[in-house]
C-alpha cells in the first residue's frame, strides 16, 4: 500500500510538472509564448504599434501606440491612438500600472511601487492629453469612466503577457485616476496604491481649505507668504506692467482667461498655496522676510518662482486644458478666502475652471460623479492605501474609510507636501504600507508576512529611474 501511495504521489508531481511546464511555453491571447521576443510579443497584440524602444540597464524600455475607442460605449464610432510605455523587467514580475493622469513620460522612469515589488511598468497616458486626442475632439467624452475604461482595455491586453499580480498607482490626479479605474473595474488590479488623491466631494463646500491655510506649517511662515501676496495685489499697477513687458517679450497672450489683469492676479493667489503644494517649511527662508520693504524686483521673483507667471497665459494653459475641462465637469476645483487681503484689493477671486478653457469647448458640471466615487470608496475599497502629505494643501480634502473597507488605508507622510510617498511615512507606517504592497503584488516573503518590520523595497534605488517628476507648471493643479 505504501509503495502504491509513493507511485501515486510521483505521478501527481510529473502531472503537475508537465502542466507548468506546458503552461509556460503554451501560446497567451496574442498567440505568441514566453520564448518569443518581448517587443514581438508586445507588437502581436491587435492595435498595438511601435514608436520607438529606448535602452536602459535591466530592463527593456517601449513607448507604444495602442488604439482605443473614442467611445467605449459605441466602439464603432470612432478611435484614436493612446501613448502607453512599457518598462519591461520580466514576465515573471509582477505589474504597477502607472498614470500621472496628465501626459505620459517617454523617459524611462520607475515609480515607488515599482521599485519596492521589482517589477514591470506599464504607463498611460490620459486621454485628450496630446498627441492622446481624438480628432475632431469630443470633449462629452472626457470623462473619469472613459478614462478608467482606457485602463480596463490595456490592462486586458496585456494580461496575456504580464500573468503575474498587477498594482495600479499615481500621484495627484493620477491617485485620482486610480482610485477611479478601481471603482469602475475593481476585478482589474491586485492593489492600489494612490498617492496625494485630492478628494473634491462636494464642489461647493471648500472650508477645509481655509481651515488647512490657517494652520499649515509656523505663524512666522504663513505671516511672511501672506505679506508677500498681499503687497503683489498692492502693487498690482508698476508689477503689472512688468508683466505686459514680460508677455511681450515671451509671446503670450490672454485670450482664454480673458485679459492679463485676470491672469495677474490668478498667478498672485496661487502664491501661498503654490509654496504648500511644493515646498517645504524651511524653504521659507527664501521668502522676503519684510514685504512691505521688498522692491518691486523681489516680489516679482518670490511670486514668479513659486506660482509661474506664464501659467494663465494661452500657452501655459493650453497643455493643460483637458485638465481644467475634468476639474469644471466632474473632479470640481477649490475655492479659498484670503482674509489678510482687504477686499479692494481681489477684483475676481479664485476664477473657475470654466476661466482656463476655451468658451468653444462647452461645459456642465456633474455633482454626483464625486458623490458616487467617494461613497464607493467608503464602502468598497478593497486592497487600497491612501498616501498624503501633511503640508500639502491638495490632502485637506482627502479619501476616507468607512466601515465597509477592508485591507486599506489612509496614510500622512509628517511635514512632506505635494511629493508625499511610501519612504516619508513614520517608521510604523511605512513598513505597514511597503508589506501590504509587496503582499498584493504577491512577492512578500514568508518573513514579511510574519513581520511587516522585515519589508523592504525590492530593487535598489536608481538615481535615473527613480527620479520623481514633481511637475510645477501650475499650483491649482493637483
Amino acid at each position: 500500500m505504501r509503495k502504491a501511495l509513493r507511485w501515486l504521489l510521483a505521478l501527481t508531481v510529473l502531472i503537475g510538472t508537465l502542466g507548468t511546464a506546458g503552461a509556460a511555453t503554451a501560446a497567451d491571447a496574442t498567440g505568441t509564448d514566453a520564448t518569443t521576443d518581448i517587443k514581438e510579443r508586445l507588437l502581436s497584440i491587435p492595435g498595438m504599434s511601435l514608436v520607438e524602444e529606448k535602452p536602459y540597464t535591466g530592463y527593456r524600455f517601449f513607448v507604444l501606440n495602442y488604439t482605443q475607442p473614442v467611445d467605449h460605449r459605441k466602439p464603432s464610432k470612432g478611435t484614436f491612438q493612446q501613448r502607453i510605455t512599457v518598462l519591461h523587467k520580466d514576465v515573471a514580475r509582477p505589474t504597477v500600472f502607472f498614470t500621472s493622469g496628465y501626459n505620459v513620460s517617454t523617459t524611462p522612469r520607475r515609480s515607488e511601487p515599482t521599485q519596492i515589488v521589482d517589477g514591470n511598468q506599464v504607463s498611460l497616458e490620459y486621454r485628450f492629453f496630446t498627441p492622446s486626442r481624438p480628432a475632431p475632439a469630443d470633449w462629452s467624452k472626457l470623462d473619469i469612466w472613459q478614462a478608467a475604461s482606457d485602463q480596463h482595455r490595456v490592462f486586458k491586453a496585456l494580461k496575456g503577457i504580464y500573468g503575474k499580480k498587477w498594482i495600479s498607482t499615481g500621484g495627484s490626479k493620477g491617485g485620482m485616476t486610480a482610485t477611479y479605474y478601481e471603482r469602475f473595474y475593481p476585478r482589474d488590479m491586485d492593489g492600489v496604491v494612490a498617492y496625494v488623491a485630492p478628494n473634491d466631494v462636494v464642489n461647493k463646500e471648500d472650508s477645509a481649505y481655509d481651515r488647512f491655510f490657517a494652520r499649515v506649517g509656523t505663524k512666522e511662515c504663513r505671516d511672511r507668504l501672506n505679506a508677500v501676496q498681499r503687497e503683489a495685489l498692492v502693487r498690482r499697477e508698476p508689477l503689472e506692467k512688468k508683466y505686459a513687458a514680460y508677455a511681450q517679450d515671451n509671446g503670450l497672450t490672454f485670450k482664454t482667461i480673458g485679459s492679463l489683469d485676470k491672469a495677474y492676479e490668478a498667478v498672485v493667489l496661487d502664491y501661498v498655496w503654490g509654496f504648500w503644494q511644493y515646498s517645504r517649511l524651511k524653504d521659507c527662508d527664501q521668502i522676503p522676510a519684510d514685504a512691505k520693504n521688498a522692491t518691486d524686483d523681489q516680489i516679482w521673483d518670490s511670486v514668479d518662482t513659486i506660482s509661474g507667471f506664464s501659467a494663465y497665459a494661452d500657452q501655459g494653459l493650453e497643455t493643460y486644458t483637458p485638465y481644467y475641462y475634468q476639474a469644471g465637469t466632474q473632479l470640481g476645483a477649490p475655492t479659498i478666502e484670503f482674509p489678510h487681503i482687504e477686499k479692494k484689493y481681489i477684483r475676481y477671486g479664485y476664477q473657475p475652471p470654466r476661466n482656463f478653457v476655451p468658451r468653444d469647448i462647452p461645459m456642465k458640471f456633474q455633482p454626483q460623479a464625486m458623490r458616487d466615487v467617494d461613497t464607493w470608496v467608503r464602502h468598497n475599497a478593497r486592497r487600497m492605501l491612501f498616501v498624503y502629505g501633511q503640508n500639502d494643501p491638495w490632502g485637506a480634502e482627502p479619501f476616507r474609510l468607512g466601515q465597509g473597507a477592508k485591507d486599506s488605508y489612509v496614510l500622512t507622510a509628517p511635514g512632506m507636501n505635494h511629493g508625499a510617498n511610501v519612504a516619508g511615512l513614520v517608521p510604523e507606517q511605512k513598513d505597514l504600507a511597503t508589506a501590504r504592497i509587496l503582499d498584493w503584488a504577491g512577492v512578500a516573503s514568508s518573513a514579511v508576512q510574519a513581520d511587516p518590520q522585515a519589508a523592504k523595497p525590492l530593487a535598489k534605488y536608481d538615481a535615473k529611474l527613480d527620479k520623481r517628476d514633481t511637475q510645477r507648471e501650475m499650483t491649482l493643479r493637483p
